[in-house]
């Protein structure tokens, strides 16, 4: 398994794709087997002219891509000014199988898990990982991450939603020939092949765990029998001056998603936004559905909270030694991250290679990222979600 990594700052998108295959192309000794492309959004006019240039330069090579607000290629963060960046892979003893889902073509939520693999074209034993790329203003991300956990358990599932665009129809989606405007591409891998997850949420948590005693939808009514905009009162007048100020636009709520963890790490919790507050009736309301039961925490972001959280997050994955060296990696991360969060580019990109390894890295600025906490598949906003793809090893081998 060989993947190649490799971005372009030309402004015509030819010249552009031609630098970035001829780095490829140096490199590359066997036949190629899958192409992944992102874009940035100056080059919309041409567009277009993408998908039959990887067919001619990569004949038989299964291709999907999307448009960005930013790229990632060769480890390097291209924002503010056109970029290309383009991966290529050698895909030994691995099934690659393309797809193309509309909102519409959603299966409902009483439908068997045989609906999902029809509309996949893969069956759940063959264990597949996906990655998938997805058009923010028609697709119902949510459902389809939540389909396909059920559909294929144990598999892994990450992605990002396309930017660049403003309205409906701006943005591009590619699969092999096409150029899609709706729905979301995607492909996935099974056999001698999977794809190790990071997904760092850039929070820090601030103040106890706390159980989840009354909720109602997605409103807070009760945390350990006491409201929680007391609670919040008194968390605020325990902080410092500087948390106090992050108090004020940047709190989040952590919850724990996994039922049977008492005790969780940084990596348990899913980070959700604050929307708002009713101090009359002294309830919060938050960015996801809640239950009873569900252990919370709020936390805070700022830029060096996100950079310790990636660094522990990257520490984690690098010590754990079951994991078999990778081939190559992607890249997800929030259009909030990159130089607007840290005053200068390329921070994850580097610490990235620093903790984990010098692979080839591809990615782009999202809308949204796609990726697990614990055992599920979220859209997440602020985030970092890397992909490591590599050959299966023999811990793989017993699950």
């Amino acid at each position: 398994m060989k993947w190649y990594s490799s971005v372009s700052e030309k402004r015509n998108i030819r010249e552009a794709f031609e630098e970035c295959t001829l780095n490829i192309n140096r490199g590359a000794d066997d036949q190629i087997n899958l192409v992944l492309a992102f874009v940035g959004s100056d080059f919309a006019d041409s567009y277009s002219l993408l998908p039959n240039m990887v067919a001619d330069e990569f004949p038989g090579a299964v291709f999907i891509g999307c448009s960005g607000n930013g790229v990632i290629g060769n480890a390097k963060e291209i924002e503010h000014r056109p970029g290309f960046s383009l991966s290529a892979a050698i895909l030994p003893d691995v099934a690659i199988q393309s797809f193309h889902v509309k909102d519409v073509d959603l299966p409902d939520g009483d439908d068997s898990p045989h609906k999902w693999e029809e509309l996949i074209g893969v069956k759940a034993n063959g264990k597949p990982d996906f990655i998938i790329l997805a058009d923010p203003f028609s697709m119902r991300g949510q459902n389809l991450v939540k389909g396909l956990d059920y559909a294929f358990p144990g598999s892994t599932v990450i992605g990002g939603i396309a930017s660049g665009g403003r309205q409906p129809g701006e943005n591009a989606l590619f699969l092999n020939q096409e150029q899609i405007s709706e729905g979301i591409v995607g492909v996935a891998l099974h056999g001698n092949v999977r794809i190790d997850t990071i997904v760092a949420q850039g929070c820090r948590p601030v103040g106890d765990l706390m159980r989840i005693t009354k909720c109602d939808r997605n409103i807070l009514e009760e945390l350990d029998g006491q409201q929680p905009f007391e609670i919040l009162g008194d968390l605020y007048s325990k902080l410092s001056e500087k948390d106090r100020k992050l108090f004020q636009n940047s709190l989040f709520l952590g919850v724990v998603m996994d039922h049977f963890e008492d005790d969780p790490s940084i990596g348990d919790f899913l980070i959700r936004n604050v929307l708002g507050a009713d101090q009359e009736k002294g309830v919060i309301s938050i960015g996801e559905m809640l239950q009873e039961g569900q252990i919370v925490q709020f936390h805070l972001r700022d830029s060096q909270t996100s950079s310790e959280n990636l660094t522990e997050m990257l520490q984690s994955y690098d010590y754990n030694p079951s994991n078999e060296e990778g081939a190559g990696a992607l890249l997800f991360s929030c259009l909030g991250r990159g130089s607007y969060l840290y005053g200068k580019p390329d921070h994850d990109t580097d610490l990235f290679i620093e903790r984990v390894g010098d692979l080839p890295l591809t990615g782009f600025f999202c809308n949204g990222e796609i990726g697990p906490v614990g055992e599920s598949t979220y859209i997440h906003g602020y985030t970092s979600a890397f992909g490591i793809v590599r050959p299966m090893g023999a811990v793989d081998a017993m699950t």
